[in-house]
């Protein structure tokens, strides 16, 4: 795979890395002959970069909640384990299960 370089960096194993909604904000393009409107970029640049700011503030909260969940769940198993009779408790024959 050839490696891929953004702002003089290699990509960690070659993937992208997080586009920041200011990498949109403030990207330039070349003038053309026959170009686009560079008002209908600027506004549609701003769109993405809002959307992107959006999806950017989203993951934080998921990854904010992943946590708090598997902290939670932590704790759970902690509580529950304290609380649990040993194996030699539950039955008086040998077996494994």
């Amino acid at each position: 795979m050839a490696q891929v370089y953004r702002g003089g960096q290699p990509y960690p194993a070659g993937h992208p890395g997080r586009l920041t909604p200011h990498e949109v904000r403030t990207r330039e393009f070349a003038a053309r002959r026959r170009g686009v409107d560079p008002d209908e970029v600027r506004e549609f640049q701003a769109r993405v970069a809002d959307v992107l700011a959006e999806l950017h503030r989203r993951v934080r909260m998921l990854i904010q909640e992943n946590d708090r969940i598997k902290r939670a769940l932590r704790d759970w198993q902690t509580m529950h384990a304290r609380e649990c009779r040993p194996p030699q408790e539950y039955h008086t024959n040998e077996g494994h299960w």
